[in-house]
């Protein structure tokens, strides 16, 4: 098993051993529920309340993990958020990362209740991207999903939500809620930007696989519909 591998399924035994905890899977293993699996270093949570949050703590500690401090400025979100990590191989991490009460993004400052995650999620089959495996978990739905994304739009978000808007269920709500916590029209017009670029399918296969020009259409249409609702 390689170290990619490895990693996977460290995430994938341990949401097991979380399977009766109450807790929301969001980032980029949501968005493997959805579209074409990609990598993803960490395992993003949202849990309501400190009792629960010490409950999943307890898990991990039990299967090795350490909280560890994230004072690092680089990480996407700040507020209550928590770093849990187990040492596998060498210097290879697996990483469960908690955001407690809410999401509160770095970039956009845009806010999401943990309230607001939970009502818009779900129990769906969660793959990986290295392994064969799947596995039932509550994660947040594809519209909510975008909204989150669309509303970061880091480039990495950008990728993300060029793949999943085929997905889509409701236009009209996703730019509502993305307008409560941001300018829509400003979000929009740098993915559309982007998505346009002579470069970003390049960048895009580079995280995703190859994707042939019919299906990279097909999801750049599925962007562009969202400017009129």
């Amino acid at each position: 098993m390689d170290l990619l591998q490895l990693r996977e399924k460290e995430i994938f035994e341990t949401l097991k051993v979380l399977k009766n905890a109450e807790f929301v899977i969001i980032g980029g293993y949501s968005v493997n529920t959805y579209t074409l699996p990609r990598f993803s270093v960490d395992c993003d949570i949202v849990v309501k309340g400190k009792d629960q949050l010490k409950e999943i703590e307890l898990l991990l500690l039990k299967r090795s993990y350490l909280k560890v401090k994230t004072f690092n400025t680089n990480l996407p979100y700040h507020g209550e958020f928590f770093r849990y990590e187990k040492m596998l191989e060498g210097n290879l991490r697996a990483s469960i990362d908690i955001m407690l009460d809410e999401v509160l993004d770095r970039q956009s400052k845009a806010t999401f209740s943990a309230s607001w995650v939970i009502e818009n999620s779900d129990i769906r089959n969660l793959r990986g991207k290295t392994i064969t495996e799947n596995i039932k978990s509550r994660i947040i739905n594809v519209d909510a999903l975008l909204v989150m994304k669309i509303s970061s739009c880091r480039n990495t978000d950008i990728r993300d939500v060029f793949m999943l808007m085929p997905q889509a269920q409701d236009l009209s709500w996703i730019r509502q809620e993305v307008n409560k916590r941001y300018d829509f029209q400003e979000k929009y017009e740098k993915i559309k930007q982007k998505i346009t670029s002579s470069t970003f399918r390049d960048n895009l296969q580079g995280v995703y696989g190859l994707i042939d020009k019919k299906t990279f259409e097909k999801h750049k249409k599925a962007i562009l519909a969202l400017e009129n609702k």
